[in-house]
């Protein structure tokens, strides 16, 4: 791998790396790069999810770095922890998200994503912190397929006075894509009639978990896809330190079988939102949120070395 460019904005050190990472300020091609963005100013429910990031790095460490799923290792291949992006010194929550949102903006701006093979997974912080990497790849990759995984729809436009709102991610995703773009959602159980709605109609959304694992199967193996995944996906059994936790949910093992088919795929990029360390004061669910983690930094790695 080589370096492409030292890092243009100054990141908050993080609590420690994502276990295997190096710690780094620079963006290399061929390279996978973890960069959090703790925020949670337009939570509705219950906050916490700006500690999510250094909640999965915490516990990071304490699990294997080798997958019995995939049969891989974290440490087969290098990838680069960037820190934390910052909110900024302003006590307004959406100055906040604009001023990391804008960090985002600055250090992967100039970059060719597609031209380098460089893949960045966002660590959240609520959804509405996916806006920046998912409109970076939108725009990168022409015929991006964006899987959401979550329990809510996020179709709004704009919630509690928020335009950007954790909410309205996939609404405000919307607004920049163009006609080779591909929206496929799998997990909602929880929006507005009209979410659905529009769901409905424009057939975004897979009802069973057949239907998902095969549209996913069924999209060419050399088209780019960015996952984002909101933790309330799974069952609040698995997973209750999450903000909106939703009853009905997906279990690990569906993940499992998820990543095995993306495995083969060209995954280009991803996010994992929505952790909220002190809701869940036994870890479980920060050690669950971790070995999700894993698993798309194994893909992702691999996808660099071909």
């Amino acid at each position: 791998m080589h370096k492409l460019t030292a890092l243009s904005v100054q990141t908050e050190t993080p609590v420690r790396e994502f276990f295997g990472a190096q710690t780094d300020a620079a963006i290399y091609a061929n390279g996978t790069h973890i960069i959090g963005f703790g925020y949670d100013g337009t939570a509705c429910f219950r906050k916490g999810t700006r500690n999510g990031p250094d909640g999965l790095r915490s516990v990071s460490e304490d699990i294997e770095s080798y997958s019995p799923y995939l049969d891989a290792d974290l440490f087969d291949l290098p990838f680069y922890d960037l820190g934390n992006l910052s909110l900024g010194t302003s006590d307004d929550v959406e100055a906040q998200w604009q001023h990391a949102t804008d960090q985002f903006d600055a250090a992967f701006g100039a970059i060719d994503l597609a031209a380098n093979n460089v893949r960045v997974l966002t660590l959240g912080g609520e959804h509405s912190i996916s806006y920046a990497p998912i409109r970076k790849y939108l725009q990168q990759y022409p015929e991006l397929v964006l899987l959401h995984l979550d329990a809510h729809a996020d179709l709004r436009d704009g919630f509690l006075g928020y335009h950007y709102s954790h909410a309205s991610i996939i609404r405000r995703s919307l607004d920049h894509f163009g006609p080779g773009h591909q929206l496929i959602q799998y997990g909602i159980r929880s929006g507005t009639r009209e979410e659905y709605q529009y769901m409905n109609e424009h057939g975004t959304v897979r009802k069973s978990r057949k239907d998902f694992l095969d549209s996913v199967a069924a999209i060419p193996a050399d088209r780019p896809i960015y996952l984002t995944l909101d933790l309330d996906y799974f069952d609040p059994a698995f997973l209750p330190g999450t903000g909106t936790p939703e009853p009905g949910g997906e279990d690990f093992h569906s993940y499992v079988s998820l990543m095995k088919i993306l495995r083969e795929k060209n995954l280009v990029g991803a996010d994992v939102v929505e952790l909220s360390p002190e809701i869940d004061p036994t870890g479980n669910s920060d050690v669950f949120a971790a070995k999700i983690v894993r698993e798309l930094l194994i893909i992702l790695n691999e996808k660099g070395a071909q």
